[in-house]
């Protein structure tokens, strides 16, 4: 759960007003209809006529997203109980991944003063280290969020930032597949995250955070110090640290479990 649902939960379970521009046209008439007074408004906002069509022609409503959007439960599991189904499972795994990207996570280090036990704690949580990045076309997810009027300005802006994502050439939408509210990449960024903090890594000229280890793992580092984290100093609850990390995940479970993770990797052999 990145920088997505971590708001975006919460914002779920008490419905957000909307402002009076989308109240309007959200959820009214068809979704075909919706979709192309999107499209203008895409176009009005600098999108190329191509990576409209290449984006949105043929995008249909997902109801399996409304169903998920619509089941969502309050996140009740305790420190204990949560921390202790996530880690133990991960925990050897991670050790392995703190050694074949060594190298990679020391000049993430150097970079942006985050070590590479709390990068690789967070990449663990999230999607298994990269193994289960989620199947749901994010493009189509995000628009039948945004056609939804529940939060539809919120997602109405995060499918706005996928087009943007897609016209500066990072990942083509074909590619772009994830979680059911449109987190996508190894460690789970929505389109607006991705846009702010996304970074090239493994110099290829793509921002590429769902195939690239490097770039979703100097990305996140890249996110947590841009909330002011600080070089060499500890990371446990009460730590200004700690509150960086929950800037990643409000929820104090996850975070805990993010810095709990993070120290059994670093006091690994």
């Amino acid at each position: 759960m990145g920088p997505l649902l971590k708001a975006i939960v919460l914002a779920a379970l008490i419905a957000a007003p909307m402002s009076s521009a989308f109240a309007a046209t959200c959820g009214s008439g068809s979704f075909e209809m919706w979709l192309t007074d999107f499209k203008r408004d895409a176009a009005a906002k600098g999108i190329s006529e191509r990576t409209i069509a290449a984006s949105l022609n043929g995008v249909t409503l997902n109801q399996s997203v409304l169903s998920r959007d619509r089941s969502q439960t309050v996140f009740q599991q305790s420190f204990e109980q949560f921390s202790g189904r996530m880690v133990p499972p991960r925990l050897a795994k991670g050790g392995t991944m703190m050694k074949q990207y060594g190298s990679v996570l020391s000049r993430i280090e150097q970079a942006y003063g985050v070590p590479g036990e709390v990068i690789v704690a967070i990449w663990g949580l999230e999607t298994d280290f990269g193994a289960n990045i989620g199947k749901f076309p994010t493009i189509p997810a995000l628009a039948t969020l945004a056609y939804d009027c529940r939060r539809s300005d919120q997602f109405r802006g995060e499918l706005m930032d996928a087009l943007r994502i897609v016209e500066h050439g990072d990942l083509a939408p074909s590619e772009m597949r994830g979680a059911w509210a449109g987190e996508i990449g190894q460690t789970q960024f929505m389109p607006s995250s991705y846009l702010k903090f996304a970074v090239d890594f493994d110099g290829n000229g793509r921002r590429d955070l769902l195939h690239s280890a490097p770039d979703a793992l100097a990305s996140t580092a890249n996110y947590l110090a841009s909330y002011g984290w600080q070089k060499g100093k500890d990371w446990q609850p009460g730590s200004p640290n700690f509150d960086v990390i929950k800037q990643w995940n409000k929820s104090d479970v996850y975070a805990r479990t993010i810095a709990y993770f993070a120290s059994q990797l670093a006091r690994a052999p």
